[in-house]
């Protein structure tokens, strides 16, 4: 089939596959093995999962597998013998289940966990763009394309991630990508109303990078994204760490109020609330200062004027709590809620997102809030690289707008 020929079938809008039953699903991972997100996310699709009080089992079927590595605790192939699926060699036929032609109806990439190296800005080089680049050249060569979801961000890479995003654009296939931190559960449940007007915002993430920076800068995106105006892109980003970020709070570069009221959000203080039970006003008790040894501040600088911080505060809490001051409204602030391993329940959250694109072959929410995500993160990691400078960032004037309805589980 000629390019053109294909370009003007994929235009055609997705409709249910002709033959009866499950719609099938390939899943392409990097591992699979006991608490990797291929497992998390797999095993969903295979028994089902709960989601606001219903056990949900959507009518999707795992017909095949591609994993990259099998390291010790493998399950992919006590998994296929379980479930009745195919573990194949190669992404291509994984696609095709060994055929000539694709035979699946989705595509699952799971590019996390594994072995791979990591680049001078500390960046893990998880092969997410090969992955996909591999499956839109069966989509070009069969013609036919299919929904696709990528777990966490799109790439290491801007570049790369744009490409995949401007692939899925020109070959009219549907596309999800990012954290489950936007669709888990909120204390308090909130959600900013729709083209309000946030004046600051501050976001606290823990954990190292790259990995759980980008949950946070995720996070505190998909509240952002409800401004008024919507999403017009980031005009530049600076990274600090260490004693510049205490002095930045000194001189008023992060909103204090905002810290106190994300970090009250927090149900899980250390230090004194640890050893003896009392709580504490981390910020105003110095506190904050002994338990964070090695803090990091995100600076995002928005084409609109917006400007958020996110405080990456490792030693001070647990999980991940947002602040904003919205304009007629005060703070609003809530933590992004995370059940602990190994159900790790929040993932159902976003698997039901999934599941939804796949079935009705329709994003819930837009891949350019991930695109963007990804290259905010790419560049304030090459900002700490280069002597913690500001860079400017052209390259992110990515647009869109957030969905009406509120994405979070609510129940």
């Amino acid at each position: 089939m000629k390019r053109r020929e294909f370009l003007a079938t994929a235009a055609a809008p997705l409709v249910a596959p002709a033959q009866a039953g499950p719609r099938r699903v390939a899943v392409i991972a990097t591992i699979w093995r006991y608490l990797s997100h291929a497992q998390h996310f797999g095993d969903r699709f295979l028994v089902g999962y709960p989601h606001e009080g219903v056990w949900q089992r959507p009518n999707l079927k795992v017909v095949s597998l591609f994993v990259d590595q099998k390291p010790e605790g493998d399950q992919s192939e006590e998994r296929a013998r379980e479930f009745g699926f195919t573990v194949y060699p190669t992404i291509a036929e994984a696609l095709r289940c060994g055929g000539s032609k694709i035979a699946v109806d989705a595509v699952l990439i799971i590019g996390e966990h594994g072995k791979y190296p990591r680049n001078e800005k500390g960046q893990v080089l998880y092969p997410r763009y090969e992955f996909f680049k591999q499956c839109v050249d069966v989509f070009e060569q069969d013609g036919r394309a299919v929904p696709v979801y990528n777990d966490k961000h799109l790439s290491y890479s801007f570049e790369k991630a744009k490409w995949m995003v401007d692939a899925s654009k020109r070959l009219k296939f549907p596309m999800l990508a990012g954290s489950s931190l936007p669709v888990t559960w909120r204390l308090p449940d909130i959600e900013l109303p729709l083209n309000c007007r946030v004046e600051d915002a501050l976001m606290v993430g823990v954990g190292g990078s790259d990995p759980m920076d980008f949950h946070a800068l995720e996070a505190m995106q998909c509240m952002l994204e409800r401004r008024r105006g919507g999403e017009s892109g980031v005009k530049a980003v600076q990274l600090i760490d260490g004693e510049a970020v205490w002095k930045a709070g000194q001189e008023g570069r992060y909103s204090r109020d905002l810290l106190i009221a994300a970090l009250s959000r927090s149900d899980s203080p250390l230090g004194l609330t640890v050893a003896d039970g009392r709580t504490q006003d981390l910020v105003g008790s110095g506190e904050l200062q002994k338990l964070v040894k090695n803090p990091a501040a995100y600076f995002i600088e928005y084409n609109d004027g917006l400007k958020a911080t996110l405080l990456m505060l490792n030693g001070a809490v647990r999980d991940f709590n947002f602040a904003a001051r919205v304009k007629g409204l005060g703070v609003q602030s809530t933590q992004f809620f995370l059940p602990p391993e190994p159900n790790v329940t929040y993932s159902a959250c976003f698997v039901h997102k999934i599941a939804e694109m796949f079935l009705t072959g329709r994003a819930p929410f837009p891949v350019e809030r991930t695109l963007l995500v990804s290259g905010m993160l790419e560049a304030c990691l090459t900002s700490r690289l280069e002597d913690h400078r500001r860079l400017k960032t052209p390259q992110l004037k990515v647009v869109y707008r957030a969905p009406r309805q509120s994405q979070c589980c609510r129940a």
